[in-house]
């Protein structure tokens, strides 16, 4: 079985079940692979996580050694600690130290050290270069990907050794990404073990991004480096999306309650306040982009809920959500944009009458909407579920469908990245158009999200079926003989999809997460009143009052 069993970490399910070595003998690449065929002798805590949903009292630096002490006596106890660094392994990260020399594979000898009972060895031997199971991660802090394929990493940007290594810290890496990414994850990863190494990792990381925030407005650059703590924007603009900047808000303010620097929270609110008051919007509906410099939206006039601004609603919403449903300017702004939605950026196409949201260009509205627009049944639900308007709900259920419709009128049973809804009165075509620079999917996780939430909260098993029809479509056209999923260039061709060699990180780290969830029947599983998902479906905790 490689399902992880519940109450067992990922760290220590890829001991036992994925941790190799290689060597390579007359041109064979010997592959060994652990796998645990027995419950763990022990673990440091067992059943269902420990919320930690109020902020840990007292000081935090003493908080931690006393965690961290407490964490090296039941490893001592475990009795593998030891030997565990001994063989070049951190048991509580995903690195290995340098190895010096050459590599060996390991022998039956060491298997007596490793926390597992029984151990079953699978022997595997490929001819040649790069084994097929190997998966190369490539392009942290930007559009982070895998290589199903096994292909080795080309693009020589030097950010691949940071991902697996950390041999080398000066990397310039995307805020935002990072942020939702990285960040985020650390500090989930804390809230789901209880292992206050994350939370120690999650506030090192934080402070490395902090210096993004030191701009003439306050407004963050996109672009900081980890190492020298030098940010910037990107060299062809001044600009940054207002996605960017107002989507870093649930992590930085999470950072900030656990390990009690507020530095963290008001440097995040400090933008948001700022984006509050500017002028430019329309009806509660904000440009793309902002000027690092002045402060001020730039490319005034262009209002969509697609790329450059998407997540910036997404946060509202999950703001007051997370802090209690205390901060009224949230929610205001948050009710005052879906107004606007109705207002400005809502149609119907045709045949079908399809509700869906467009976008607005110097008052012209075009019928496009990025298959990013399909988070919003899922938020609107969620905002529903947390007392706001019925008539939310019902906008939620009707572009559930709309977002279904993507992807069952294309071919291959998979949405484009990019819809145009037909609006003449005609039954000779399909409501969903597609053109040729935007059939391609790349395996996105916002309509498989938006279908938990609605089942989730309206109890509607129509939603896991279609849930079940997506997932059946990515088995047939995006997956990979050798493993893995891959990205495919025309969803329109069942016969040449064209796959791209590509698999985003959010489709494991999202797409594969949010069908976990549709297809349990379990609420109280990351329950939506304990817990509120980032923008990259991570669980944070709502905080309980003080």
């Amino acid at each position: 079985r490689t399902r992880p069993r519940r109450g067992q970490r990922w760290w220590e399910r890829l001991a036992g079940e994925q941790r190799r070595r290689e060597t390579k003998r007359d041109g064979i690449i010997v592959r060994v692979t652990l796998v645990s065929v027995q419950k763990p002798q022990r673990h440091f805590r067992r059943g269902p996580p420990n919320l930690q949903i109020r902020a840990p009292e007292g000081d935090p630096q003493e908080r931690r050694q006393d965690q961290a002490q407490k964490r090296a006596e039941v490893v001592g106890e475990a009795g593998w600690g030891a030997e565990a660094q001994r063989d070049g392994l951190r048991w509580r990260g995903a690195g290995t130290k340098p190895e010096q020399g050459p590599r060996h594979p390991l022998k039956n000898a060491e298997f007596s050290s490793w926390p597992f009972q029984q151990q079953a060895l699978r022997i595997r031997a490929h001819r040649g270069g790069w084994p097929l199971a190997r998966v190369p991660v490539t392009g942290l802090g930007g559009a982070v990907h895998l290589c199903p394929s096994g292909t080795p990493p080309a693009d020589g940007s030097g950010q691949t050794c940071w991902a697996l290594r950390l041999r080398r810290e000066n990397v310039d890496v995307n805020l935002f990404e990072s942020t939702i990414r990285i960040l985020g994850g650390l500090l989930s990863a804390f809230h789901l073990s209880g292992d206050v190494l994350f939370l120690k990792k999650a506030e090192d990381f934080g402070n490395r991004l902090m210096p993004a925030f030191r701009t003439p407005s306050k407004i963050p650059y996109s672009i900081v480096n980890i190492g020298t703590g030098a940010a910037h924007p990107p060299q062809w603009t001044s600009d940054s999306t207002v996605s960017e900047v107002t989507s870093i808000q649930l992590e930085f303010r999470e950072l900030s309650r656990l390990t009690g620097d507020k530095t963290f929270q008001e440097a995040a609110e400090e933008v948001t306040r700022r984006v509050h008051g500017l002028h430019g919007k329309l009806d509660g509906l904000v440009p793309m982009f902002i000027d690092t410099n002045s402060g001020s939206f730039t490319q005034l006039g262009e209002f969509t809920l697609g790329a450059g601004a998407d997540s910036y609603y997404e946060y509202l919403l999950k703001q007051w959500i997370q802090g209690g449903k205390k901060e009224r300017q949230l929610l205001e702004d948050y009710l005052e944009a879906v107004d606007g939605v109705r207002k400005h950026l809502l149609a119907r196409s045709e045949p079908r009458k399809l509700t869906f949201v467009g976008e607005l260009n110097h008052g012209r509205f075009s019928a496009k909407m990025d298959h990013l627009v399909c988070f919003l049944p899922g938020t609107l639900a969620l905002g529903a579920h947390h007392g706001l308007p019925a008539e939310h709900m019902e906008l939620a259920q009707a572009l559930m469908d709309t977002c279904y419709q993507m992807y069952r009128q294309m071919e291959t049973g998979l949405s484009p990245e990019i819809a145009h809804f037909n609006l003449q009165r005609t039954k000779a075509v399909k409501d969903v158009q597609v053109k040729a620079a935007d059939r391609h999917n790349l395996l996105r996780p916002e309509t498989v999200e938006s279908l938990f939430y609605l089942h989730r909260l309206t109890g509607d098993r129509k939603y896991q079926d279609w849930g079940w029809e997506i997932l059946r479509s990515f088995n047939t056209y995006t997956r990979v003989p050798s493993g893995g999923y891959s990205s495919i260039s025309n969803v329109q061709d069942p016969r040449h999809p064209q796959p791209r060699d590509k698999m985003e990180s959010f489709f494991l780290g999202e797409t594969l997460k949010y069908l976990y969830l549709l297809f349990s029947d379990d609420p109280d599983l990351l329950s939506l009143d304990t817990y509120v998902f980032n923008t990259e479906a991570h669980p944070l905790p709502i905080w309980a009052p003080s």
